[in-house]
């Protein structure tokens, strides 16, 4: 069929052609944050979940829709190498602007924008990745000690107080926000308690992996008061069905109900996976229906691709250490997998992989859903090991 035509999205935070199975989630978002604006009690989302599950998408949907119904938003992505502050002073600082030319706005916004100047001041002492600079004179003792825990306070405050005067709310929305740093997750945790605290509408909505939830509790105990932690996985079967059947039905082409079997087998209704199958099936496919047999060509594709440039980017990234670790993961299957179990398919003690396991931890390839397990944070990472390293254990 027409590549031209083709309905399907696979991409990095691509939005697909119909957001399947995630409605529930999208209005609890929703009725959160009309509550915070309300000055109303309610926790904000922190969604976790494996990587190609839609964390991404859905943050971007919440935002878009949020925008669109009044709120003040900032989408942020946190990267690896990059402090809060420098992540959140140049979207505040755009944000504080656009609400300055309002018809409505009065010296609460000034004040925030004053608060802003003390902490960018502040800050770029203590880390040199702010380059942003602000045309305003910061308040003296407002937000300028130079320690997070207290101006990030000082600043979200204000800003809360310029949001609250223009009937508005303040949404941050962080994608991967498992890379920041716990001592400053904590500070920009205990600043958004402060807000709540005084009922002032400025909240979080985040993403990251599952790790995300263990962190949180580290880094403020009063974590799982603030926030729930709704865990995005695969999508049941019939959403599933859906998000392959709907894009191509408008085209008029339908699916064999086995290939739509053999899709939702291949990729384990994870959403990501699920574009990058009907992608291929659609292009394999010369005429509709789309057939098992169409399935089992588009799979050498998308396999293919996936190995060249999803898996492989995540792989290229490991050391040799930390490849024998997740091969000898993937000898014992998709996991999770107790450490021990791991350490004598490796044939060395748990103490001894223990400083490979917490690595790979920190560049987000595994997590430990409960103490002692571990499991891949990338669906069917597992297969690919076996793929590219076919040679265990001579890896």
């Amino acid at each position: 069929m027409d590549a031209r035509t083709n309905p399907y999205a696979p991409g990095a935070g691509t939005p697909p052609p119909e957001l399947a199975g995630r409605d529930d989630l999208i209005d609890d978002a929703a009725i959160a944050l009309d509550r915070i604006r309300n000055g109303l009690a309610a926790k904000s989302l922190l969604m976790v979940g494996l990587r190609g599950v839609g964390k991404t998408v859905l943050l971007n949907r919440m935002c878009r829709d949020a925008e669109c119904r009044g709120f003040t938003t900032l989408l942020l992505e946190a990267p690896e190498d990059r402090s809060l502050p420098s992540l959140l002073a140049a979207p505040l600082h755009s944000a504080l602007v656009k609400m300055s030319h309002r018809a409505a706005a009065g010296d609460a916004v000034k004040r925030a924008l004053h608060a802003l100047a003390g902490f960018v001041g502040a800050m770029k002492v203590n880390f040199g990745d702010i380059s942003i600079g602000i045309d305003v004179e910061a308040e003296p003792g407002v937000a300028d000690s130079g320690h997070l825990d207290f101006d990030l306070g000082d600043l979200l405050t204000a800003v809360g107080e310029a949001a609250n005067a223009q009937n508005t709310a303040v949404v941050l929305f962080i994608d991967e926000l498992q890379y920041v740093e716990e001592n400053q997750l904590a500070a920009l945790i205990a600043a958004l308690h402060r807000a709540a605290q005084r009922q002032l509408p400025v909240t979080l909505v985040g993403a990251g992996l599952p790790q995300l939830v263990a962190h949180a509790a580290a880094a403020k105990s009063y974590a799982e008061r603030l926030f729930s932690f709704p865990e995005i996985g695969p999508l049941p079967e019939d959403a599933a069905r859906y998000a392959l059947e709907a894009p191509a039905n408008k085209h008029g082409v339908v699916f064999d109900p086995d290939a739509l079997q053999a899709i939702t087998r291949h990729t384990g209704c994870y959403p990501y996976f699920i574009q990058e199958w009907g992608k291929h099936s659609w292009d394999c496919a010369a005429t509709s229906p789309i057939t098992a047999d169409d399935v089992a060509a588009a799979t050498a594709q998308a396999t293919a691709e996936l190995d060249a440039s999803f898996f492989r980017a995540r792989f290229d990234r490991l050391a040799p250490s930390e490849k024998r670790y997740l091969r000898a993961m993937a000898d014992l299957g998709p996991g999770p997998h107790r450490s021990g179990d791991i350490s004598r398919v490796l044939s060395r003690g748990v103490g001894a992989v223990a400083p490979t396991r917490a690595k790979l931890i920190e560049k987000g390839m595994i997590y430990s859903p409960a103490h002692g397990d571990t499991g891949f944070t990338v669906p069917l990472f597992d297969e690919y090991l076996k793929r590219v390293l076919p040679q265990w254990p001579s890896v």
